[in-house]
């Protein structure tokens, strides 16, 4: 039984990743280039990657406790399972074989909240329960900030005391609604390992990037090639609109996929001043 992949189970899930790992193997995307990130849209974040073939990496349609406010860091990433009592039972001396209980009791979306630190988002599979499938209230948002340094959640299920959630100024939590009740009827099925949300497939150390538009998923190894590639072209997106606004273009012109030898030979000397 295993709710945890080891450090070597993480390095065979991620076998793409090169770069630094935490202590039990999730890959460690660096904070420069997670700055290189910030602000970026969905829409350059995709580009790259379904040039490299990923091409169910973005989730819509979220209810946001900060709504418009951006949302990046690493995955730690929880998947739920509706109870089932053998399984939960299970479940439960796993964890406190390993010490996961407060006064010997066991909250299972405590110790998923007890994994983050600095630069950590929480990303959960609850499988779109709202109901009962609450993963935090207001408690535990404010826990989750506090260790993760602001940041916030993806949550593919439900959320309570919103209200409360929405006064913590540095976390924007992404969810699929707002229940009063408690969760219930869930067991954890696994903490750093594969999970579901929506349409994609999130693995541990993903960086997470929540925008108004929806959230995207990119994977480690993809993480430096799209940030040059998002900084290519907010110089090009500036480049253009300012030529378009001295009308030395027309919008024929700049709209084309490629520039044609004089435009871009304009741009090249005019990135240089504007880097």
């Amino acid at each position: 039984m295993q709710i945890q992949l080891d450090r070597g189970g993480l390095e065979a899930l991620t076998p793409e990743w090169t770069g630094d790992r935490d202590g039990n193997g999730r890959p460690l995307v660096s904070d420069s280039v997670i700055d290189r990130l910030r602000g970026i849209s969905t829409e350059q974040a995709w580009k790259p990657m379904k040039q490299a073939g990923y091409l169910r990496q973005f989730v819509g349609d979220w209810c946001q406790t900060r709504p418009g406010q951006h949302l990046i860091g690493r995955a730690v990433t929880a998947q739920y399972v509706p109870h089932r009592p053998d399984f939960d039972a299970v479940v439960l001396h796993y964890a406190r074989a390993r010490g996961w209980a407060a006064d010997g009791v066991v909250k299972q979306n405590w110790w998923a909240i007890e994994a983050l630190v600095p630069g950590d988002v929480m990303v959960v599979d609850m499988f779109g329960k709202i109901e009962q499938g609450t993963f935090i209230g207001d408690n535990l948002a404010t826990a989750l900030a506090s260790r993760a340094g602001g940041g916030g959640a993806v949550i593919d299920g439900g959320i309570r005391d919103e209200t409360g959630i929405a006064e913590l100024e540095s976390t924007n939590v992404f969810h699929r609604g707002a229940h009063p009740t408690g969760i219930a009827d869930v067991t954890m099925a696994g903490l750093n390992v594969p999970v579901r949300v929506g349409g994609v497939t999130v693995l541990p150390g993903d960086i997470v990037i929540g925008t108004p538009t929806g959230v995207i998923f990119v994977p480690p190894h993809l993480a430096e090639p799209v940030a040059r590639h998002s900084e290519d072209t907010r110089l090009r997106d500036a480049f253009g609109k300012s030529r378009l606004a001295e009308r030395v273009y027309t919008s024929a012109q700049i709209d084309i996929g490629t520039w044609d030898a004089e435009i871009q030979a304009d741009f090249e000397a005019w990135r240089l001043d504007h880097r």
